[in-house]
């Protein structure tokens, strides 16, 4: 799987620091605000989903029809809160492409994660409260904004700007999920790598543009800013992984990391040289 292999070894030798795109979280502290899952399992091998050909207009992700309506159950809940108001609202965020884990009943951070990523896509400000204006939100959602009008059937986009990335897969948005990208904060860190301590300074930034995955690794890949969880790399040491930290700001290396029930599921729905278009700015309050 190449796990031996630093990731983006294009490196810059200045003032006896190592200068170089990369990124690492398991060891950083979670936010207060940044939803956690539990314990996770390598994902299997992916399939290859690249597409040979340009797409037409995408699809949004089904909803139900016209003749039958979608009535929300309109009760006001809070982070923790537990019955069939949040089963209802658990498998209407699966339908409609987020992944807020199991439909058990149960508000928790993974079902947090995805609340917040369908606030974004709906131009609502993203918090834990789910109250009228996300309800009808849920009876009639709109389609993320499509950030590359002639892309490829099966590509990634990331907006920068909302935090979220968007999986389309044959013209349609089989994924949507939330993310933490670069925060853009330049740091320098020593730490011990390949039996030696070294110094490590970057941007951290996660530059916009257009790209390809590449290669991969299972499980926790071990790099030298912390470990990444299933990543998936697409420009030079910058990944999509999983994270035990996704907050709500933009809190990497450089990476965009994603909470780790959809680091399990995307090696499966995320092949090998499928593009990936980056697009957008965060702006901080």
């Amino acid at each position: 799987m190449g796990a031996r292999r630093l990731p983006g070894m294009a490196a810059l030798l200045t003032a006896g620091a190592v200068v170089l795109t990369g990124c690492g979280t398991r060891t950083v502290d979670r936010a207060p605000s940044s939803p956690l899952a539990g314990s996770a399992v390598p994902a299997g091998t992916p399939s290859d989903l690249s597409g040979a050909s340009r797409s037409g207009p995408i699809a949004a992700p089904s909803t139900s029809s016209a003749e039958d309506p979608v009535v929300a159950p309109r009760r006001t809940l809070k982070l923790g809160a537990k019955g069939k108001a949040v089963t209802w609202m658990q498998r209407r965020l699966t339908e409609l492409g987020y992944l807020p884990g199991r439909a058990d009943g149960r508000y928790g951070g993974t079902t947090l994660a995805a609340v917040w990523a369908f606030q974004k896509v709906n131009g609502l400000k993203p918090t834990s409260t789910i109250a009228r204006r996300t309800w009808e939100a849920l009876e009639t959602p709109k389609a993320p904004r499509v950030l590359v009008r002639n892309g490829r059937p099966t590509r990634a986009e990331v907006d920068l700007t909302k935090q979220i990335m968007v999986l389309y897969v044959r013209g349609e948005a089989k994924l949507i999920t939330h993310v933490s990208s670069g925060s853009g904060i330049p740091y320098c860190e020593t730490t011990t790598w390949q039996g030696k301590q070294q110094r490590f300074c970057g941007s951290a930034g996660t530059p916009t543009g257009n790209y390809r995955t590449t290669w991969r690794a299972s499980g926790w890949h071990k790099s030298y800013l912390g470990e990444l969880y299933n990543p998936i790399f697409f420009n030079g040491g910058i990944a999509f992984h999983g994270a035990l930290s996704v907050p709500l700001y933009p809190a990497s290396h450089g990476c965009v990391r994603m909470p780790m029930n959809v680091a399990q599921v995307l090696p499966g729905m995320l092949g090998k040289g499928v593009p990936v278009h980056v697009r957008g700015k965060f702006r901080r309050a």
